[in-house]
Order: structure tokens, then sequence, then C-alpha cells
């Protein structure tokens, strides 16, 4: 009988556990595009999960070994070629630039991007800050930017992450 009563258990919180990634929140993801002269591209996802948000990135072309900045930038236009037109870091509560870890930064200070040997990078992290749905921390129609150097996190308001050398444009999904 007690067997019996652990099997159901078990069963139920998996069924519950497949209801909640059925009815997970609204998703939005980017194609990230190399800006003139570069070689980095790659897809960035968004989904919203109460009130944080999963991003998960796969980048390829990047600077082997090299860290890279990576952040969310107010407007969703790539069109100046070199990523410029985004504008600056998306940042709805007025906060300084700052880590990623920290509760005083912009909502579109990312956790940097560390390319291996062969120019690829991964991330996978849940932020605080950001929403994908209406609202004014959304990120549905930002902009996504790489940037060619490490992110210092100190320099206001950009970090010192160097020149943007992939641009994309976050859209829901």
């Amino acid at each position: 009988m007690r067997i019996a009563y652990s099997i159901s258990i078990a069963a139920a919180a998996a069924l519950l556990a497949g209801c909640q990634m059925m009815s997970s929140g609204p998703r939005a993801s980017a194609a990230l595009e190399p800006t003139k002269g570069n070689n980095a591209s790659g897809e960035a996802s968004f989904r919203q999960s109460g009130d944080k948000v999963r991003v998960q990135v796969a980048l390829q072309g990047l600077r082997p070994g090299q860290m890279h900045g990576f952040h969310i930038h107010e407007a969703g236009d790539c069109s100046s070629g070199d990523g410029m037109s985004t504008k600056g870091h998306f940042n709805p509560a007025a906060k300084p630039h700052g880590h990623p870890s920290s509760p005083e930064r912009h909502a579109g200070d990312l956790p940097a991007l560390q390319a291996d040997a062969n120019g690829r990078a991964s991330l996978d992290v849940t932020v605080d800050g950001i929403t994908v749905g209406a609202g004014p921390t959304s990120v549905v129609g930002k902009g996504l930017i790489v940037h060619a150097q490490p992110d210092d996190y100190k320099t206001q308001p950009t970090g010192n992450a160097g020149a943007r050398i992939a641009c994309g444009v976050i859209r829901a999904s």
C-alpha cells in the first residue's frame, strides 16, 4: 500500500511538472546577425516564468577565448550597420550600469558571453528586472547586442564593452 502511494505522488508530480511546462509564460526570440565587418551570429530566446525570464543564447563567430559584453538595448533597430541604432542599454528603472547579479543595474545588463577555442559561446541564465509580456520592462521590440570586449560592469553607462559585433531585434514568438 505504501509503495502505491509513493508511485501516485511521483506520477502526480510528473504530471504537474508537465502542465507547468505547457503553461509557461510568453516567449520571444532574436536572430543575431553580424554588424558590418564582423562574423558573430546566433540565436537567443526569452521565456517568462513568474517574475523571471530565462535567457538562452547560442553564438558563433566570436573571437576565440574572448569574453564579450552582452546587453539588451533600448531600440529594436539594427539598420545602422554598426549596431548603434539600438541606442543605449535598456534601462526602464533609471538605474546605473552594473553586474547582472546586482539589484542596482540596467534591466538590459546581462552576463558576459565566454567564447570557447572555436569562437562559440552559449548562455542559459534566469534573470529578473525584465519581462516578455506587455509593460515597461518588456524586452519585446528591443535590441540585443554582442560587444567585442568584456563588460567591466563599472564604467557608466556602457561597461566599456567596445564595438557592437552582432545585433538582433527581440520579437514575440
